[in-house]
């Protein structure tokens, strides 16, 4: 039962993965390294970001999991997670190409290495565990949110460096990215104040992310027609 469970949670957690590989067309580019690369380039953004929050953040417990909301703490956290977007920003620079392809590259390389990293042991050493749990279900559909998240991240890192954007969605562009990288701020914190449960939150963040994502792909489809992608 146990290693059903587990087997359950690993197909939830990275068969979507595989598939947005697989249908996206990246297999016919031979994109493997290059998501690789990506990954690579995630791992090394995060050794920055534990040292930044090591060197000026000592006080770890603050930001646990496990911690309770703290509104400043949060700013903070988010703020360094500011360096991701520099990381992924490198990610699309280095990776040829353009279209689809390249931003499916670079998010995806960048999602699949946070789901090793972050999912990978949980699941080994959790998910195998002699008592089931819903929490781990739970985790696994949200990695499938952070697919969507990543993927929508990297369409509007590479709007923004458009010059050829259409002027009336640069706005919309720059306030889309700034809700991304501190919706650790505002939406953590509105879930908070409602005390959402866990299946609510994951049911609002996967709203919140799904027309985020809408968005970036009718701005992206746009340019696209526009100039011939």
């Amino acid at each position: 039962m146990t290693l059903y469970h587990f087997g359950n949670c690993v197909a939830l957690v990275y068969v979507p993965y595989y598939f947005t590989y697989k249908y996206s067309g990246l297999s016919d580019y031979g994109a493997f390294w290059k998501c690789v690369q990506a990954g690579g380039i995630y791992v090394f953004t995060q050794l920055c970001k534990m040292l930044v929050l090591a060197t000026f953040f000592p006080d770890t417990d603050t930001f646990s999991e496990g911690a309770p909301f703290n509104f400043i703490a949060e700013f903070l956290r988010c703020s360094v997670d500011l360096v991701d977007l520099l990381g992924l920003a490198f990610v699309l620079s280095r990776i040829p190409g353009k279209g689809h392809s390249k931003l499916i590259t670079a998010g995806l390389g960048w999602a699949t290495a946070e789901v090793v990293l972050s999912r990978g042991l949980m699941l080994w050493v959790g998910a195998r565990g002699a008592e089931f749990s819903w929490i781990y279900i739970l985790k696994c559909l949200e990695s499938n949110v952070l697919l969507v998240q990543h993927l929508s991240t990297a369409t509007l890192l590479w709007l923004f460096s458009r010059h050829d954007l259409d002027k009336r969605y640069a706005p919309l562009v720059v306030v889309l990215l700034v809700a991304t990288s501190y919706r650790g701020v505002w939406l953590e914190g509105a879930l908070h104040a409602i005390s959402a449960g866990p299946w609510l939150s994951l049911a609002l963040k996967a709203l919140i992310t799904s027309c985020i994502g809408v968005v970036s792909l009718h701005i992206y489809s746009g340019l696209a027609q526009l100039i011939g992608l």
